[in-house]
């Protein structure tokens, strides 16, 4: 039975209960993090509490936390499910108003809900054992702050879905421009002669731990080049390499797009490099 941490309590996922007057459950007003961990051991535990708390700061819901409170929630919904490989979702919705009204209410308490779930075992720098991933690709249709990691996630589902409908495993996006924003929910880059580049953060992208974590430990180590720039459509499509990142995929290759092989068809020797580099640096954050 899952345990699962509501609003101060832990309690059995079955006896976990908001009201329907929630403004989470009415508009999406709220902030998540997904924190991934392995046999108990966490990824970017901090930057993904300093993430949240930069999102709450942005939609003006106050909840003083300190990050070590996290920590304690986290620690004890890994001990009280087991441990082993596990996804830890962490939600602030605004929380519970008497009345279903736009305007931000006053003195309300927010909504804390948490709860774990299985996830694969830590990826290997190995390309006999990598998953291989298909996409397809889409004009980015969500709102203007994906920089905020909100609870409203219809834009991304319906992309999401598209690609699913198609037999893909993920959607990359594109603006207006034919520039390169990211995936439906991961961060996306390119390989060409041994460069990698990936977009630039900006509010049509949101700021990925992974994608945080891993350009630290590249910069860190300089054997492979990393370039934060525009990537058009047309250099995605000519590329040697395409990677997805977040914190359940880690280092996610692309081999197909758009019913198309991206390079070779196989799995790169760039993205090799980068993930055993990432799988020995990444409980360091």
């Amino acid at each position: 039975m899952s345990i699962v941490f509501l609003n101060n309590e832990f309690m059995p996922m079955e006896e976990a209960k908001i009201s329907p007057m929630d403004r989470g459950f009415l508009f999406g007003d709220g902030i998540y993090e997904v924190v991934p961990s392995y046999d108990g051991k966490l990824v970017g535990f901090g930057p993904h509490v300093a993430r949240m708390q930069e999102g709450l700061s942005l939609i003006d819901i106050k909840l003083n936390w300190s990050t070590q409170q996290w920590r304690d929630v986290v620690e004890q919904l890994i001990e009280k499910n087991g441990a082993g490989n596990l996804g830890i979702y962490l939600h602030v919705s605004r929380g519970t108003d008497s009345k279903r009204y736009h305007a931000y209410p006053e003195n309300v308490t927010p909504t804390v809900y948490a709860f774990t779930f299985e996830i694969p075992q830590a990826a290997v720098a190995d390309k006999t054992k990598a998953k291989k991933y298909s996409v397809n690709s889409n004009t980015d249709l969500r709102w203007k702050r994906c920089h905020i990691k909100s609870t409203a996630l219809l834009g991304n589902v319906m992309h999401f879905q598209q690609g699913h409908s198609a037999g893909c495993n993920e959607t990359i996006l594109f603006n207006d421009n034919d520039e390169l924003t990211e995936a439906s929910s991961c961060n996306a880059y390119i390989v060409k002669d041994g460069i990698i580049a990936t977009p630039p953060l900006d509010h049509q992208i949101l700021p990925g731990i992974t994608r945080l974590i891993l350009l630290d430990i590249l910069a860190k180590d300089g054997s492979l080049t990393v370039e934060e720039r525009i990537v058009t459509r047309k250099e995605v499509e000519s590329a040697d390499e395409i990677w997805l990142t977040s914190s359940s995929k880690e280092i996610a290759p692309v081999t197909i797009l758009d019913g198309k092989p991206v390079g070779s068809g196989e799995i790169g020797d760039v993205w090799l490099a980068a993930q055993s580099l990432y799988s020995l640096g990444k409980y360091n954050y």
